[in-house]
């Protein structure tokens, strides 16, 4: 059986294969550990503040609250705004109210398929008097 010292090339060639084994494998594994971030987790949604759909979405959250609570609140503001993949996506949506002339915040969940014209209000909670509860990280 012949040595690896008797081809002078073979033991970098073998050398070379290993590196890039684990080299491939090591960003196979990087990538997708962020593919499954970008799937499972919930992000920042950046530029929200200028989003039509995650305005209309948060006016939503409001209004169906006030439907099923009986309740009167008048939507002010969008504060914050994240979003996670589901089988559609999940918002998570800060909003600001007005109830009876008293601002309250509160975090809505408004799960989306736009594919079946499906959106719906899945939590809607009054966050604590704790500015640190609501305000942007």
């Amino acid at each position: 059986m012949a040595s690896l010292s008797a081809h002078p090339y073979a033991l970098l060639v073998a050398s070379l294969l290993v590196f890039f084994l684990s080299f491939g494998h090591e960003a196979a594994a990087t990538s997708g550990a962020a593919a499954m971030r970008m799937l499972g987790g919930i992000h920042d949604c950046e530029g929200f503040q200028n989003s039509a759909e995650i305005l209309g979405l948060a006016r939503f959250a409001v209004e169906e609250y006030n439907k099923k609570q009986n309740a009167l609140l008048e939507f002010i503001q969008l504060l914050k705004a994240k979003e996670q993949v589901v089988a559609g996506k999940m918002y998570y949506l800060t909003v600001q109210t007005n109830d009876c002339g008293k601002k309250n915040h509160y975090e809505a969940k408004v799960w989306v398929k736009p594919w079946m014209n499906f959106m719906e209000l899945q939590d809607f909670k009054l966050l604590d008097d704790d500015p640190s509860a609501w305000q942007g990280d």
